[in-house]
């Protein structure tokens, strides 16, 4: 690899910008970064080899900040979410009951063996995904919130499930490593809320603001690879160790400036690189050679609409009982962890990311629903 190969990988990463620019289809930008890199990947013309140690190298970067900025986005700190805390549990808790069945009933129609993977899949919900669209919508209402809530657990919880359903074989040891990692985390938002309550961190923010020093970025760039790093010693993806390291800043509060500088250098640079490297990595042309596989994604699809549809019966609206199975971030980790350790069958990880982006069209419909919705009751009031 060369910087010339880099230049691809960031010129095909346009095409994420580009399908996400109007503003009524609500395609992620991830979408179109995906699609592109299959398109310049194994699956099409082959001009990013995936195997490239460097480019791999980079991407896990990406995936790392990636996973990070997810953690921020989960809202900790909003007051409001404990009002409706025991309604969004309660929501989560159904959607991952049906999700048990339903993805031991999938993995039995497509004969894969990974029931307890579909389960954790079609679970998940996506905080990076759903919180942009509430920011958007900006509607209080307490369905709006109980869903959040919803969305925040079941993305912490399939997060940590996720290594363990993947390979139940060595589930106890994966538990031991993961929660090694969780530990140096929850050590790290020890250290960091005391020097909060110290004013360090205050003082630190002002010197670099005014010295132009970018302290924040380094900081937290130092922790997120730190972090990192330990996952990959212990043999954990570095997909907990993002998330972990985010959710820390979620709890102490990601300064604004912080949270542009992680925006410039994620969605500006890493961010298309793993993503365009993942599509890239991927051999779509194994679903044709193994027609089960398109079975399974149209189940995997169906089903997440279906499960998470399912709390309509609890009262939510269905436009937000659909938007919170909003999922790419766990699909995407299960399709980089299984490739790697090569958990999955020929043309399985296909099958889970085409099901994820299919979610996405669907929750896209479920997020114009959900904003029209909210601009017509704040014209009524």
């Amino acid at each position: 690899m060369n910087l010339s190969t880099l230049a691809l990988v960031l010129l095909a990463g346009l095409a994420g910008p580009l399908l996400a620019a109007p503003r009524c289809a609500r395609v992620p930008v991830v979408v179109g970064e995906i699609l592109v890199g299959v398109a310049v990947g194994h699956t099409g013309a082959g001009w990013v080899n995936a195997d490239d140690p460097i480019l791999s190298f980079v991407a896990s970067a990406g995936f790392a900040l990636v996973m990070l900025v997810a953690g921020s986005h989960v809202p900790l700190r909003d007051s409001a979410l404990r009002v409706a805390s025991g309604r969004g549990v309660l929501l989560a808790a159904v959607v991952g009951v049906l999700s048990v069945p339903a993805g031991l009933g999938v993995a039995a129609l497509v004969g894969t063996g990974h029931g307890l993977l579909y389960a954790v899949l079609l679970a998940s919900s996506s905080a990076a995904l759903v919180m942009p669209v509430i920011d958007e919508a900006k509607p209080g209402t307490p369905p709006v919130i109980a869903m959040i809530v919803q969305v925040a657990i079941a993305d912490t919880a399939c997060i940590v499930a996720l290594p363990l359903a993947e390979d139940p074989a060595r589930a106890g040891h994966a538990a031991l490593r993961a929660l090694a990692v969780i530990a140096v985390g929850a050590v790290w938002f020890l250290v960091l809320r005391r020097l909060h309550a110290d004013g360090l961190v205050e003082r630190a923010h002002e010197l670099s603001k005014t010295r132009h020093f970018g302290l924040e970025l380094r900081i937290a760039l130092i922790v997120l690879f730190g972090l990192a790093g330990l996952a990959q010693l212990v043999g954990v993806s570095v997909m907990l160790a993002g998330f972990v390291a985010g959710l820390v800043l979620a709890a102490v509060g990601e300064p604004r400036r912080l949270a542009k500088q992680l925006f410039a250098v994620t969605d500006g640079f890493l961010s298309p690189v793993f993503f365009v490297w993942l599509g890239a990595s991927l051999d779509l042309r194994a679903l044709g050679r193994h027609p089960e596989m398109l079975v399974l994604a149209v189940l995997l699809a169906v089903g997440t609409v279906v499960v998470h549809g399912a709390t309509r019966v609890l009262g939510q609206p269905l436009s937000l009982a659909v938007l919170a199975g909003a999922q790419l971030g766990v699909p995407v980790a299960a399709v980089t962890i299984g490739s790697r350790e090569q958990l999955l069958a020929p043309g399985e990880g296909g099958a889970m990311l085409a099901a994820a982006l299919v979610s996405v069209a669907v929750t896209g419909w479920a997020a114009r629903s959900a904003t029209r919705s909210s601009t017509q009751q704040r014209r009524s009031a």
